[in-house]
């Protein structure tokens, strides 16, 4: 391997010149004049925090999913927090979920003075196995929290059948699901409560920020006045040019509102989310046609009856053909100055739920494999022709090179 040692240096292969000059940032955000614009007009309102455009947003995003209720938080984290928090979940209680996720979906549970149960997932879809979840569930479990990875839906059909014959709540993690459906459903519209993300990677960009969906009116409620330290009436209703209103404490609530900034963003981001997908379809299928002849890759599956949000394009790398690590192939790409991601480490293998819990290596053996070898590339509308072709060049220059 000396010749072949990646340089901590970032120089490219063997010392030769990279594939671009300039470095391809990993989910950089694609922001356009109209949001730059629409923030502008904000600052210059005078109202800044939840109001209106936080309002309207909500509004919209709303008739987007097709959901009865939408409330507008901080992050998707929120949005899960709160939805454990009006169902309900406390001491004692289990909330199964996937391991080969971020750690807020778990975080959260254990925010709730509850324990998370790690359910095994389908390499294929890189999703919760729904066949595995029945074995998991016992007297403790309350709530299960399918997290749609990538921008797949999980399949939701049977994990309604088996929530609902166990009497649990379902939780969707779709911080990377807004565009998705499955069977003709949009997610946001399937479980009990939904939570998507709009993070600056995410589809749909407001820097931070999140929302919940939701077909009943009580939690929705709960949710909005829980997101704004528990009172009953929001800075908005308090201090708009209708006067001031008394307020009243109805909960020891929380500080997790989305601002009016934010929702500035979202307004425009969400009127271009299925032209950007288009985009992102069109490089999703240029990687394909690139990558789907290279033995040393597995690319994502293609399914029928589901509509995929093509927030991630992850590869899984066989290391039985290659002479490196996944870690070493990212150095790799780094050093042709093309920036990666990595769709998860595997959650029970971190050393908080390694200590607090026992888990091991060996425990969910197919979210470890995924985890040892998935590596994710980039996949923006912001990308160009160009930026596709150099990822491209530059992943097969390192297959080339460290192949076995």
């Amino acid at each position: 391997m000396e010749k072949r040692k990646i340089m901590s240096s970032r120089l490219a292969i063997d010392g030769g010149k990279p594939i671009r000059k300039d470095f391809l940032i990993f989910g950089s955000p694609f922001i356009l004049e109209p949001e730059i614009e629409e923030v502008s007009k904000t600052l210059r309102s005078g109202w800044l925090g939840t109001g209106p455009k936080t309002h309207e947003f909500e509004r919209k995003f709303s008739e987007y999913i097709g959901s009865k209720w939408a409330v507008a938080l901080s992050s998707c984290t929120a949005g899960l927090f709160l939805a454990l928090d009006v169902l309900g979940i406390a001491d004692e209680s289990e909330v199964i979920t996937s391991p080969l996720t971020f750690p807020a979906t778990a975080n959260v549970v254990v925010h709730h003075r509850a324990k998370p149960i790690f359910v095994d997932i389908e390499k294929e879809t890189m999703n919760i196995d729904p066949e595995k979840i029945e074995s998991k569930v016992g007297p403790k479990t309350k709530a299960i929290i399918p997290v749609h990875f990538a921008g797949r839906p999980c399949k939701m059909d049977r994990l309604m059948e088996i929530a609902r014959g166990h009497n649990l709540w379902v939780v969707e993690d779709a911080a990377h699901a807004i565009e998705t459906d499955y069977k003709s459903q949009k997610i946001g519209t399937i479980g009990d409560i939904t939570a998507f993300s709009f993070y600056v990677t995410k589809n749909l960009v407001t820097g931070e920020g999140g929302m919940v969906t939701t077909k009943n009116r009580r939690w929705a409620e709960e949710i909005r006045v829980k997101s704004l330290h528990g009172i009953s009436a929001d800075a908005w209703k308090r201090y708009s040019a209708e006067g001031f209103r008394p307020y009243d404490t109805i909960y020891p609530g929380y500080k997790y509102n989305m601002t009016d900034i934010q929702a500035s963003l979202g307004l425009h981001q969400l009127m271009r989310l299925e032209d950007n997908l288009r985009i992102r379809e069109k490089h999703w299928r240029r990687y394909n046609e690139a990558f789907s002849e290279v033995p040393q890759i597995t690319i994502p599956l293609e399914e029928e009856n589901i509509k995929h949000a093509r927030h991630l394009y992850t590869i899984l790398l066989d290391l039985d053909r290659l002479k490196i690590t996944r870690d070493q192939f990212i150095a790799a790409l780094k050093a042709e100055n093309i920036g990666t991601g990595v769709h998860f480490r595997a959650l029970h293998l971190h050393s908080y739920y390694r200590k607090t819990w026992g888990w091991k290596r060996g425990d969910f053996p197919i979210a470890e494999y995924v985890s040892d070898r998935t590596v994710s590339l980039p996949l923006s509308a912001k990308l160009t022709e160009k930026d596709v072709d150099d990822v491209i060049k530059a992943v097969q220059k390192v297959i080339d090179h460290f192949k076995r």
